[in-house]
């Protein structure tokens, strides 16, 4: 039966990490025995399988491996890492501070703003200051649509709440991109605080009337006795027959709904 392509590059894969495997137990046993023999005579008879004429070695890992795999031909299998992101020469952006080409920066990386570390450092922490997510929509009146729809959506870092590590991790901004932002949204710098000012305002306004409302809920529950809520249209006497008293010279009547009882005189 002949193995395809994939069946194959999975067995040479098995048995390089086989490999690895065994020489990473051989760097043990020499660190422990610095006058160790060469791994071909210092294997054990239990170590060592015979199939069909061809020894082979335990590798203790789910493989078997020839005995001429082990030599000192073979070179160490080193895993491919990967590389480092730096740019071509002729990719590499431009610092817009200092006007020099270069190949990778903490604010190039982490936020897509051409600046290199240099200059970074030299500016200081409030030129390339972050935000919160929460600040940039309450001092530049931004929207969440604003930060994470409109293109290009502006990115972040994580970080984590000073004021209780258990709380969720904060989403951190650029300052300056956020700046940025707000000027598209709004138009000018003069807009944005006519529009601040205009929130402040409304701010005040709903302030004030949560402050008259509780201190009339406040009037009404320690004087529920002074106070009528009106529900319904005023209340219209029926008098019965008047009624004429000699002794005082004067009249009176009674309401015949609500009882109310009225002394007058007539002139």
């Amino acid at each position: 039966m002949e193995l395809t392509l994939e069946q194959r590059k999975r067995i040479e894969e098995n048995r390089k990490k086989a490999l690895l495997i065994r020489q990473e137990k051989s760097k043990v046993r020499v660190s422990a025995q610095p006058y160790q023999k060469p791994v071909k005579q210092a294997q054990s008879d239990k170590n060592v399988v015979t199939v069909a004429g061809q020894s082979y070695v335990d590798t203790e890992a789910g493989f078997l491996l020839n005995e001429d795999d082990l030599s000192d031909k073979i070179k160490p299998v080193v895993l491919a890492q990967e590389p480092n992101p730096i740019l071509p020469k002729t990719e590499q952006p431009t610092c817009i501070e200092c006007n020099q080409e270069f190949g990778i920066s903490y604010l190039m990386t982490h936020f897509d703003h051409p600046v290199c570390d240099r200059c970074k450092e030299k500016s200081g922490k409030d030129k390339f200051d972050l935000i919160t997510k929460t600040e940039a929509k309450k001092e530049y009146l931004l929207k969440d649509c604003d930060i994470d729809l409109r293109p290009p959506p502006l990115r972040y870092i994580l970080g984590k709440n000073p004021h209780n590590s258990r709380w969720g991790e904060m989403k951190l901004y650029l300052l300056l991109q956020v700046e940025k932002r707000a000027l598209e949204v709004w138009g000018s710098e003069e807009e944005v605080e006519r529009q601040i000012e205009l929130r402040q305002e409304k701010q005040k306004i709903s302030k004030l009337k949560t402050y008259k409302k509780k201190v009339k809920e406040l009037r009404m529950s320690t004087r529920s006795s002074l106070y009528t809520k009106v529900t319904k249209a005023s209340h219209e006497h029926e008098f019965d027959a008047e009624i004429y008293n000699e002794e005082d010279d004067n009249y009176e009547r009674t309401c015949s709904s609500c009882g109310f009882h009225e002394i007058f005189e007539k002139m």
